[in-house]
């Protein structure tokens, strides 16, 4: 069953092997001896691709679930231990693993030795099944109806320069005196260049950045370098206001504009001791240690 699931999954039978840690033959073989102990056929192999027969449609919701089970007993188990154990695969745009998730990872490994991380990042939405991903941290709106989700908490955003820019390009005295900065932002998705200001006709001010990145991570670096002027989420910046690196501009006139952060992931039973422990650290920490703070 673990071969028949991962090769729907993975969509052929080599990274299905690749996946189990199988040669493709073993890979095959397995997938055969399964077809002939139910008697029927489950995909149907052409030259170019494997689809899945009706049997196989019918069949791949059940293996799923005695899958799952077999999961959820083994988890069980640990749970009895009060030891979560088992490898963890954990997903996060790079400046939430770098600022938020990275500097709570060694209490983590101190409260639970036997969970075996892999923390991986990606900018954009992943496919969790895709990258065998066990739980992904989001942020902004989700879109994806079929992930099951935890709120995490919110992040304010906020109009940030450093001050040598500042220093050598003249502080902006209005809104209207932004348009005459390079503005650091990102291209996509068109809400990310929404700004916590209004302008002139009391909307909610929308920039085209002089300098776009799909990585928040970048746009911070480039804005400590002094090239601009950048809007970015306070779970990232907390440590570079703090410290005076760099600073908030219109503060008075700032708007309450707030990211939503959801820790994501699909599984239809009990959550598994180990997403559970993690994503319940996670927000043990940042309830002592606010973004805004």
């Amino acid at each position: 069953m673990q071969a028949f699931v991962a090769v729907v999954d993975m969509g052929s039978l080599t990274g299905a092997a690749e996946l189990l840690g199988l040669t493709v033959s073993a890979t095959s073989r397995a997938l055969g001896r399964l077809e002939e102990k139910l008697q029927t056929t489950l995909l149907r192999r052409t030259t170019r691709r494997l689809e899945l027969t009706e049997e196989g449609a019918a069949f791949l919701e059940h293996a799923r679930t005695i899958l799952a089970s077999v999961d959820a007993a083994e988890e069980q188990m640990a749970a009895r231990r009060m030891r979560p154990a088992g490898q963890l695969r954990v997903d996060a745009a790079t400046p939430f693993m770098l600022h938020v998730l990275v500097p709570l990872l060694e209490g983590f490994r101190v409260r639970y030795p036997d969970v075996e991380l892999e923390l991986n990042s990606n900018e954009g939405i992943t496919d969790l099944i895709e990258r065998r991903t066990d739980v992904a941290f989001r942020i902004g709106v989700l879109k994806d109806s079929t992930l099951h989700a935890r709120h995490i908490g919110t992040s304010r955003i906020r109009v940030l320069a450093s001050p040598d820019y500042l220093e050598r390009h003249g502080t902006p005295d209005n809104v209207a005196q932004l348009q005459q900065h390079p503005l650091l932002g990102f291209k996509q998705p068109e809400t990310l260049k929404d700004w916590p200001l209004r302008d002139a006709d009391g909307n909610v001010l929308r920039i085209e950045p002089s300098i776009a990145s799909s990585s928040g991570e970048t746009l911070r670096r480039i804005a400590l370098s002094g090239l601009g002027i950048v809007c970015l989420s306070d779970f990232m910046t907390r440590e570079d206001r703090r410290r005076g690196r760099l600073v908030q501009l219109f503060p008075e006139h700032t708007l309450d504009m707030r990211q939503s952060i959801n820790a994501v992931y699909y599984r239809n039973t009990a959550l598994a001791a180990r997403i559970t422990c993690f994503v319940d650290h996670v927000i043990e920490v940042l309830g002592k240690r606010p973004f805004d703070a």
